[in-house]
């Protein structure tokens, strides 16, 4: 899997140490685009800049530029993804329009953000008709969860982890009840259940029952 990165999913997995699990998951590339990590990051995250710098030194992140961008013969492409983006999410930040762009010109496939409100990233990618997967930092660890990574009380300690570093107040019952309910009880796409299902026969588990010893955890 290959994933763009959002601004706030960054800080809230690095804040919390837990910035491993996106190599973990998405093991055929994570991209950031540059002005998330110049302007972005430099603004709203300078508590984890240095360790997102290590990360892009070694290899584990590839920064697109604007002129890697254009090395590659796409910049034009992302440019009018941005143009398009901006006018579909006029109320949201750049961060998100430039995630969201980057996935589709480089065709990232998936796109990790935490901005869950309505008209948003997440709940757009969901409702329009976009070749792009959205997850939280949640779908992430239940994902890691199902792949047989960690267990199911790993999977709790971590996003209670998460949650109380970056202080969102969210809660991880609910998050499994609108995973369970994407995927399985009222998918937004038909691909989504086909995906999960190709998940279940890879790793050859039952994802329900292994999201209901999940949910008893919490």
């Amino acid at each position: 899997m290959r994933a763009s990165l959002d601004t706030n999913v960054i800080i809230h997995l690095y804040r919390a140490g837990l910035q491993g699990i996106l190599f973990d998951i998405f093991d055929e590339g994570v991209f950031i685009y540059g002005q998330i990590r110049s302007m972005e990051l430099e603004h709203h995250g300078q508590d984890v800049l240095s360790s997102v710098d290590a990360d892009i030194d070694s290899g584990k992140i590839e920064l697109f530029t604007d002129q890697k961008l254009k090395d590659l013969a796409v910049y034009k492409v992302f440019e009018n993804n941005v143009r398009e983006n901006r006018i579909l999410y006029s109320g949201g930040d750049l961060g998100e329009v430039y995630a969201i762009s980057l996935a589709q010109t480089i065709g990232a496939y998936s796109l990790v953000t935490d901005d869950t409100k309505q008209g948003g990233p997440y709940m757009s990618l969901l409702q329009l008709d976009y070749d792009i997967m959205p997850f939280t930092f949640a779908d992430v660890l239940i994902l890691r969860y199902l792949m047989g990574v960690v267990d199911a009380q790993q999977t709790v300690q971590d996003f209670e982890l998460v949650n109380n570093q970056s202080q969102l107040n969210w809660s991880f019952r609910s998050q499994i009840s609108k995973f369970i309910k994407r995927f399985f009880k009222e998918p937004y796409r038909e691909e989504e259940r086909q995906w999960i299902q190709r998940l279940a026969v890879k790793y050859e588990i039952s994802i329900k029952q292994k999201l209901s010893v999940l949910s008893k955890l919490v």
